[in-house]
This record gives C-alpha cells, sequence and structure tokens, in this order.
C-alpha cells in the first residue's frame, strides 16, 4: 500500500501542475497534451501501470481491513470511542471509495469522453499551435502543428456547476486521503521518528492544503468568471452564446 501511494502522490502532482497550464496561454496546455498523446504506446503502458497502481492499493485496502476484523474477533468493541485518531485517518475508506468513484468518472469526463461528450468531440474542432511550446526548456510542440483544443474542453467542462462541484468535493476528499495516507508512508518506510515527525506532518499537512487549493483554482475561477477563456478560442464562442 505504501509503495502503490507513493507512486500515485507522484502521479496526482505532476497531474496538477500539468493542469495548472490552464492559466497560461492556449498554445500551452494544448502542446503540453499534444506531446503526452504523441508517446503513443508508453503513454498507454504509463495508464496501465498507473491503473495497475490504483488496483493494487485498493487490494491492499480490503486485505489490510479483512486481517483488522479478524484480529479484532467476531465480537463488536464494547465501546466505541475516538482516542488520537485524526480526522483524515477516522475517514480513510469513505474517501477512498469516493476517490475511486472520481478517478473513473475523470477518465470517463476528459479521457474517454463519454461523460459530456457532445461537446468535447462534435462542438471542439482542432487548433493550430501559433508558437513552439516548452517545458523546462525542453521542446514538446512546434509552431503550425494541429492539435486538439484540450484548453477549451476544459473550459467547457468546468463551467457546469455540477460537474465543477463534484470536482472540487472529490479533490477535497483526495486531499484527506493523502494527508493521511503520506503520513502513514513515512511511518511505513522507517522515515519517521521523534526527531523528524513533528515537521513532517507539518510538511505533509503543507503539501495537502496546496494540493487541494491548487486544483479548486481550476474549477473555481473557471465557474465564478474570474478566469475566461482566451478570445477567439472555441470555449469564448461557445460560453459567449446566450
Amino acid at each position: 500500500m505504501a509503495v502503490t501511494g507513493l507512486i500515485l502522490v507522484g502521479f496526482v502532482t505532476g497531474h496538477l501542475v500539468g493542469n495548472l497550464q490552464i492559466f497560461l496561454p492556449p498554445d500551452q496546455i494544448n502542446g503540453y497534451a499534444h506531446f503526452l498523446q504523441g508517446l503513443g504506446p508508453a503513454l498507454w503502458a504509463i495508464r496501465l501501470f498507473l491503473l495497475a497502481c490504483v488496483a493494487i492499493h485498493v487490494w491492499a485496502a480490503v486485505v489490510l481491513t479483512m486481517e483488522s476484523r479478524a484480529a479484532r474477533g467476531p465480537e463488536s468493541y464494547g465501546v466505541k470511542k475516538w482516542l488520537r485518531a485524526s480526522v483524515a485517518s477516522r475517514y480513510m475508506r469513505m474517501s477512498g471509495i469516493v476517490v475511486l468513484a472520481f478517478i473513473i468518472y475523470h477518465l470517463a469526463h476528459f479521457t474517454l469522453g463519454f461523460a459530456g461528450a457532445d461537446t468535447f468531440k462534435s462542438n471542439l474542432s482542432p487548433v493550430v499551435l501559433q508558437h513552439d511550446v516548452r517545458e523546462f526548456g525542453i521542446p514538446l510542440a512546434s509552431a503550425g502543428t494541429e492539435v486538439h483544443d484540450v484548453y477549451s474542453m476544459i473550459f467547457l467542462g468546468f463551467a457546469t456547476p455540477l460537474v465543477s462541484l463534484f470536482y472540487i468535493v472529490a479533490v477535497g476528499l483526495l486531499s484527506v486521503h493523502l494527508w493521511h495516507g503520506t503520513d502513514s508512508m513515512f511511518q511505513t518506510f522507517g522515515w519517521r521518528n521523534a526527531k523528524w515527525a513533528s515537521c513532517l506532518r507539518r510538511v505533509v499537512a503543507l503539501y495537502c492544503i496546496l494540493y487541494f487549493l491548487g486544483n479548486l483554482a481550476i474549477p473555481g475561477a473557471i465557474l465564478t468568471g474570474l478566469v475566461e477563456p482566451a478570445a477567439g478560442t472555441t470555449a469564448a464562442n461557445m460560453i459567449a452564446q446566450p
């Protein structure tokens, strides 16, 4: 559970950094998405590896739960009272179930196009990059390349209040899940001791708060109109329609 958790923490962090490019000119996130799509079989290998990590993570959670119940025996506790358990630890299973549902919906929404497929497939035509796209100095796509309009897809996806609200709630629960999970991961790997425990807990808490705020910023800014799509994009034209 700890090993797959570490891998998934790294993925969700990188995923957030990539998504925050929505606040840059459209070419940036469109070129970034084009680069990922251009990986071809390698991209699918990464996706399958990550899905395998999720499956193993869920399996480990089920096994640990069953072992815990078996160790307790057939009789339930006479008194149920939380002592030092944090809020995040108390609801790990519940948040995990919602996060799993969120992953499935997120894949259907943006990757597979099942949710909102009419909007994404019928109304979004490919666009041509106006500038070269680089990431940390690494060239991702060249000007003149025809790419998918991921920029407009994200804006239109989060322009629906119910969709944005669901994402905000789900990411909030994911942040809570990460809070306890990452803290426990340090304990499992033996990286947390009396000297570092307090500092590590603060680092984990700060990371989870920043992670939530970063994810909140995207649907929040789009839904409230604090950030509007760039002029001339499909998203801008469709949102401006009565």
